[in-house]
């Protein structure tokens, strides 16, 4: 097969050429047309539970998660001309295109009670600019009459105001936001630095899109910092700049592959999609250099370019196939967590590792061919260098000491087994920003004064229609409201009885004594004034009651809890709901941005160690295919779990979380650093039967051969994922400390303990099954006639 391939790389490398890059042209074309997404996708499959009852709820009061709050705190709001310049701004933050709805203290809502029309009037507190200090005076006095609003837009404690922004939904989830977020913020800034004021933004869709947008920028960074960190690698490593611009070519190739494949899939770029590009670059990278080293160590060998790049493309070919496989096997592990998102992660990384196999088998070879044969200096690094020398160490210890490398090995997993004890399950809604960011300190600022912002909502179906609005049911969300209050994790709760209450209270005059529940007697009088509910007409009431009168919610904003107080609240929560709604006669559902949140940590956290339990057995699968033996197998796999053992203790000790930012970790680092003992292992099986399977004699030169190519390799990916620790967030940070850390145990694992164990256990693992892998594909051993290639006039010593 390979002598095959090779026939047809080098043979028609012309043609080759021009297909490829006819090909890179077309996805390059389709990659100009590939769509940034917008949308805040859900950890959860619609087909879940949660996401049934959270798109029900959507269906009936609309989406929550689109108000943007801005919490100031100033003692002369009140003081005319400051306040008439709030007015100004509150007035002119409405006219913004995407701006829906803005509720200050300057644009209040009260009810007036009209005795000629027999109805409650609806009506600004603030209808024009206030003229004089005394007008102002007794508007404020109003507006602190108001309980509805304490708590909720004033806290009258601390002298902070909040002003809720409500945005279109469409434009959230349009390229648009961030410019819409940018005009709030300029003008919101304007105002406050005219009155010396430090403005607190928050809210959930102005979080989720400064992060958005951040993690793009940030995504742009590492994909020039990737190329730049690999270029510098590979020049220290062959001194050459042919291989440093060939392979960063390649790379270009491979990221325009990646664009233009989500364009013909129809997918758009994600935040996670978004890190392909810098991930892909260590992969490319990484396969150029084991076909490097070899291509100059078969050229110091014999001085043949011709036989060096058949050699290259044979006995490196099939053992790169091998580990772009198991790496995208890696990756491909995410389609089986049915979460839309990670499904297209999996899809586009797994074919676009392959692609990139076979773009730097392709490509390599044929650049190399047409550039002249190597220098003595572009293979001085196989001679006397560091790295030959740490080699030789490597193998005094393989061949004389391997109780000392078992006994590292042990103490290494004892620690592992302490440190995964200590591991957690958790995750927060925000959760990867900075402690010490401005939008972090705005979060906790407003969490200080007003207990949180993330939308947390109570539905109830009474089953009957117009059953809401009956007294007995709205005195039953009071009740439950009345314990809402006593978690100080939630805020002030919202719902129709809020709004009977302030019913009544407009009844009696704007009397704040008299925001109560009212009594059966009043009742009557007082629902002869409230609006009736039309279909399609919003009101005060539409918010919280659905157009049938059967279903009603409660509204509370939430602290930016982690997953088990979230699960903690809703357990405590579930037994008293029950007592005030019993389940034979309503239906209460929890349900909100935080609750699907909560669902959807446990269930990815859930479906991705399944992943990875599968990338393990696929992974296993393919390297039956090369080696066959299942001893061999599982003793090949052992030094690459170890890793995975010793990050999770790391995790463990230094208390990073198990959450989706984290647990993908794994899958990855599993699919890259087995690539190592895959190398070696093919090697070996090729020294065996040129030593007349002695294995001793095997295991070292094997060792010596793919020993540059670990090393090296491991060094660029681990500064590959390196520079992510320089990220902003979190969860990118830990992700380049994380793999970075796996990746250089796995190298030291492969390099010491796999050859140990193959001396150790010798005959009892390199059995015959070993010696002849299930396929005959592998024919690496076969030479290629170099007259059978008829290269277009190829000096197989000198240059094309």
């Amino acid at each position: 097969m390979w002598i095959f391939i090779v026939r047809h790389i080098l043979r028609n490398r012309l043609g080759n050429l021009i297909a490829i890059m006819l090909l890179t042209a077309f996805m390059g074309y389709k990659a100009s047309q590939v769509k940034m997404s917008y949308e805040f996708g859900s950890l959860l499959p619609a087909s879940d539970t949660a996401s049934i009852i959270y798109n029900d709820f959507k269906q009936r009061f609309g989406k929550d998660g689109t108000v943007m709050v801005i919490a100031i705190e100033d003692k002369n709001l009140f003081n005319l001309g400051e306040f008439d310049d709030f007015y100004d701004l509150t007035y002119n933050l409405k006219k913004i295109n995407g701006v829906q709805e803005v509720i200050s203290t300057a644009r209040l809502f009260e009810l007036i009670r009209n005795d000629s029309t027999k109805k409650f009037d609806f009506r600004p507190v603030v209808t024009k600019k206030p003229e004089t200090q005394k007008e102002l005076d007794s508007l404020k006095k109003i507006t602190y009459s108001l309980p509805f609003y304490d708590g909720l837009l004033l806290n009258k404690k601390t002298d902070v105001q909040l002003m809720a922004i409500t945005l279109d939904e469409k434009k959230l989830n349009s390229k648009g936001r961030v410019k819409l977020a940018g005009e709030i913020k300029s003008m919101v800034d304007t105002f406050c630095e005219k009155y010396d004021i430090n403005p607190h933004y928050s809210g959930l869709p102005y979080i989720r899109i400064v992060t958005a947008k951040m993690l793009e920028d940030e995504m742009k960074l590492f994909v020039i910092l990737a190329m730049i960190v690999a270029s510098i690698i590979l020049f220290v490593f062959f001194r050459s700049f042919q291989a440093v611009f060939f392979p960063m070519l390649i790379v270009v190739i491979a990221v325009i592959w990646v664009m233009g494949t989500m364009s013909l899939l129809n997918y758009k770029v994600t935040m996670l999609t978004g890190v392909l590009p810098p991930l892909l670059i260590v992969i490319v990278v990484e396969n150029c250099i084991f076909l490097l080293n070899k291509y100059y160590e078969e050229y110091r060998s014999h001085g043949n370019k011709v036989k060096a790049l058949s050699r290259m493309v044979q006995r490196i070919g099939n053992a790169n196939l091998l580990t772009n496989a198991t790496t995208a096997a890696g990756f491909a592990a995410f389609i089986v967590t049915g979460n839309r998102l990670l499904v297209e992660f999996g899809v586009i990384a797994s074919i676009n590792i392959l692609v990139a196999f076979v773009l730097t088998l392709f490509l390599l070879p044929i650049f190399f061919s047409y550039l002249p044969a190597p220098s003595k200096r572009h293979f001085r690094h196989l001679e006397r260098g560091p790295v030959s020398k740490i080699i030789e160490k490597v193998i005094i210890v393989v061949s004389t000491r391997r109780k000392v490398v078992y006994s590292i090995t042990v103490i290494l997993l004892i620690i592992a087994a302490i440190g995964m004890s200590k591991l957690q399950t958790t995750g927060r809604i925000v959760d990867d920003i900075p402690k010490n960011d401005k939008l972090y300190t705005d979060l906790m600022f407003i969490e200080k004064n007003f207990k949180g912002v993330m939308p947390y909502e109570i539905m109830i179906d009474t089953k009957k229609k117009k059953g809401v609005e009956k007294l007995s049911t709205i005195n039953r969300i009071n009740e439950l409201e009345n314990i809402l209050k006593t978690y100080p994790e939630l805020s002030k709760p919202l719902s129709i009885a809020e709004v009977v209450k302030f019913s009544k209270q407009a009844f009696y005059r704007g009397n704040p004594k008299m925001y109560t529940m009212p009594n059966n007697q009043e009742k009557n009088f007082i629902f002869s004034y409230a609006p009736k509910m039309e279909k399609g007409k919003k009101s005060i009431l539409s918010s919280f009651v659905d157009s049938t009168a059967r279903y009603t919610r409660i509204s509370t904003q939430m602290a930016n809890l982690g997953t088990f107080e979230i699960q903690r609240i809703n357990e405590e929560l579930r037994p008293k709901v029950d007592s005030i709604f019993p389940p034979s006669k309503f239906d209460v559902y929890f349900t909100g941005t935080a609750l699907v949140f909560l669902k959807g940590t446990k269930y990815l956290v859930n479906n991705l160690f399944t992943s990875l339990l599968l990338a393990l057995v696929v992974i296993t699968i393919l390297m039956a295919l090369l080696f066959t033996s299942i001893r061999m197998i599982l003793i090949s796999l052992v030094p690459n779990i170890i890793p995975l053992l010793l990050t999770a203790a790391m995790m463990g000790f230094v208390g990073i979380s198990i959450k989706p930012s984290t647990v993908l970790i794994f899958s990855i680092a599993l699919g890259i650093s087995v690539d190592n003992a895959i190398h070696f292992l093919s090697r070996y099986r090729l020294h065996l039967k040129i030593n007349d399977w002695r294995i001793k004699d095997s295991v070292i030169p094997a060792l010596k051969e793919t020993g540059f190519s670990m090393i090296y390799s491991s060094v660029v990916l681990f500064f590959g994922f390196i520079i992510f620790t320089l990220s902003s967030f979190g969860g990118t940070e830990s992700l380049g400390y994380l793999i970075a850390f796996t990746l250089i145990v796995a190298l030291l694992s492969n390099l010491f303990l796999l050859p140990s164990l193959i001396l150790t256990l010798d005959n009892r693992i390199t059995t015959k099954a070993f010696k002849e892998p299930l396929l005959e594909i592998f024919d690496e051993e076969d030479d290629i006639e170099l007259n059978d290639l008829e290269i277009e006039q190829i000096d197989t010593r000198g240059s094309a």
